[in-house]
């Protein structure tokens, strides 16, 4: 491992302020991405700027959204956001327990990995993002594989979930890593256009999107769409033509679960 600097802020602009001192430098929340990627040299950076004292962890109901601490664990989120059943329950089934207990949400949402959990989501219920700088809309955060709407050296400080009347995640998970070869998370809001439904896909494509097809058919009452195989991921793990048949799958999944 390429030698650096630890620093451990306690303010937030202390950490901006490191961030930016000189040379590359790269955030540490959980670490389960960065720390992996150093080990193996993929990442080489002179200083890491420990997140964790900057008191950025818990879980507040706010009238109509949960607010969650971007460095909440996920055994935290799994504990404690009874508001959102399915969020809960999303958290619960990430990794292994090791991982619940060191992973963090706000982590995991800024390196947007295209199998991870979290960002179906932040998309499904129609977050936002809260930064040290600014306020992103969940449907304008997501950019494609790894990459976000944050600007260098803008860290998350807390994600607003919007709290439906109804969710369910369903996910095929890769049976090592658990992360999703598909996940797709349903909510149902107050309303009667097709925004009253969102529907998110992850791990089937090169980043988390909306399946606005499967958002229109339930609103109106109809089966689940088939997914086209365009676009979408085809490894070792599955093919694009099945990635697209388990979306079908983990969608008819979650919409039972809404009950």
């Amino acid at each position: 491992m390429h030698d650096f600097a630890l620093h451990r802020p306690r303010s937030l602009s202390e950490a901006t302020a490191q961030f930016t001192s000189g040379g590359e430098a790269a955030y540490l929340a959980g670490g389960h991405t960065l720390i992996p990627a150093m080990k193996s040299r993929l990442r080489m950076p002179d200083a890491l700027v420990d997140l964790s004292g900057l008191g950025l962890a818990g879980i507040a109901r706010d009238a109509d959204r949960l607010w969650i601490g971007a460095m909440t664990r996920h055994a935290d989120v799994a504990a404690g956001a009874a508001a959102i059943p399915a969020l809960a329950c999303l958290a619960a089934g990430i990794g292994d327990a090791q991982v619940r207990n060191r992973g963090t949400l706000g982590g995991s949402v800024a390196n947007n990995d295209p199998a991870a959990d979290y960002p179906a989501a932040v998309l499904a219920l129609d977050a936002v993002i809260e930064t040290d700088r600014a306020t992103h809309a969940a449907d304008d955060f997501f950019q494609g594989m790894f990459a976000t709407a944050l600007a260098d050296g803008e860290i998350i400080t807390r994600i607003g979930f919007a709290i439906p009347q109804a969710a369910a995640y369903a996910k095929f998970r890769h049976p090592a890593s658990r992360y999703a070869i598909v996940g797709v998370f349903v909510a149902r809001f107050a309303g009667e256009s097709t925004d009253a439904w969102r529907v998110a896909v992850t791990g089937a494509g090169p980043g988390v999107f909306r399946w606005t097809d499967a958002e229109a058919a339930l609103a109106a009452g109809r089966d689940g769409p088939a997914m086209p195989a365009d676009d979408l991921n085809s490894d070792i793990h599955a093919g694009a033509d099945y990635r697209a048949h388990l979306c079908g799958v983990m969608l008819k999944q979650a919409v039972a679960n809404l009950a």
